[in-house]
């Protein structure tokens, strides 16, 4: 929430700052569950992994889809290969830049402890922190690593400034001067979930740089999952979704390239996640435009009926999209366009799936339907501008993808 009236704040923060633990929590440990129900609200899918920066504070901004009553965060240590130790996390509005809106400083705890050690391949929720935060808000969430706990894991294109304090705790800083360098990473932070949203759950989705929005404007919230919030917002409560994008760029849907594939990461990045109703699909792109390249479209329907069949386990309905141009690509040849004009066939033809957003029909050229719309092209022929993302997210027909709403949670 970038330069935030702090007189809103204060309604907003009605709650104390939260205790100060004495203890170290391990991973296993369980976290107090208060009376309510949780909402996936933000989401970052872990890409990979950079070096370590022992002794920094890393202040991590990340865009909220819905509000609540009170919050909690998801860390990661899921692709390190040493026990991470994190002896401070907080969570507070931001004001501008790295400053926290005054008031709204939390201490993130872990089984009532404030310092926690996460095990190599795992990831950890916090205990629930009693800061509310409204729809849309910016919220900083900040660790401080003591040690060297090895490669750190992380979401490398984030096309967000995120900063860093290069010494010392400086996680329950308000004033953001400490933190003189910057990173367009997310770091350790996974997820956050809000406490009695004024949603029915929420929607994941799961792609690639597309989804991760490569291609629209640093720093404005204009990927297409962001524009798919702003819609959703203007629905009924008992509609309303809030909205998790699990895009990575350089992603595969049938092996690993870029992150773990997204067949191997659907249950962390999705399945798992809090109050989730709706997966929205879009992936394979780089299976067809990657070295080596998947050219049997039977995979790709293999892959999605799997997709599909461990969602409906979960109770969870599952869109899919339709793979979108990029004629004039790097890659781009005749006998590629033809395995994803085959794919896309499969798609619209509904398969699997509980319902089908035809991405290709709302931003290909008319003129040459190989290529995106000039006017959503970023540049490079494979990636949206901003307004190519917002045509993306307008072809979502918000009735499909909340029908059956009423969910009994």
């Amino acid at each position: 929430m970038v330069g935030a009236g702090r007189i809103v704040v204060a309604m907003l923060v009605a709650v104390l700052g939260a205790g100060v633990g004495q203890g170290t929590a391990t991973a296993d440990a369980p976290a107090a569950e208060p009376f309510g129900t949780w909402t996936g609200t933000w989401e970052a899918a872990p890409s990979g992994t950079a070096p370590a920066r022992p002794g920094a504070s890393l202040r991590n901004v990340v865009h909220l889809s819905v509000g609540g009553s009170a919050t909690r965060v998801r860390l990661t240590n899921r692709l390190g290969t040493a026990p991470l130790r994190l002896d401070a996390v907080t969570v507070a509005l931001r004001e501008d830049g790295p400053d926290a809106v005054p008031g709204s400083m939390r201490v993130v705890t872990f089984a009532g402890a404030r310092t926690v050690t996460i095990p190599a391949g795992q990831d950890l929720v916090s205990d629930p922190v009693p800061l509310a935060v409204p729809d849309s808000a910016d919220l900083l969430v900040t660790v401080h690593t003591p040690d060297d706990s090895g490669p750190a894991t992380y979401h490398r294109a984030a096309g967000q400034t995120n900063y860093l304090a290069p010494s010392g705790d400086r996680a329950a800083d308000i004033d953001g001067s400490a933190y003189r360098t910057t990173t367009t990473s997310w770091y350790y932070v996974t997820g956050v979930d809000v406490l009695d949203a004024p949603a029915a759950g929420s929607v994941v989705t799961l792609g690639d740089s597309l989804t991760d929005g490569n291609g629209s404007t640093r720093d404005a919230n204009h990927r297409w999952p962001d524009r798919l919030a702003e819609r959703l917002a203007a629905l009924p409560a008992y509609r309303r979704l809030g909205v998790l994008n699990a895009g990575i760029s350089g992603n595969r849907l049938l092996r690993e390239n870029v992150g773990p594939s997204g067949l191997a990461r659907l249950d962390a990045d999705a399945l798992s996640r809090s109050g989730v109703r709706v997966l929205i699909v879009l992936e394979g792109i780089n299976d067809i435009n990657g070295t080596p390249n998947a050219t049997d479209p039977a995979a790709f329907e293999d892959a999605y009926r799997t997709l599909v069949t461990r969602a409906h386990a979960h109770g969870i309905r599952v869109i899919g999209a339709t793979l979108t141009p990029y004629g004039g690509a790097g890659n781009f040849t005749a006998a590629r366009e033809a395995v994803r004009q085959k794919v896309n066939v499969f798609i619209r033809g509904g398969g699997p799936f509980d319902g089908v957003v035809d991405l290709d029909a709302a931003v290909r050229d008319p003129a040459q339907p190989q290529w995106i719309m000039p006017g959503y092209d970023s540049g490079d022929h494979l990636h949206f501008s901003d307004a190519g993302m917002r045509a993306l997210a307008d072809a979502v027909d918000l009735t499909a993808l909340t029908s059956g709403t009423r969910w009994i949670r």
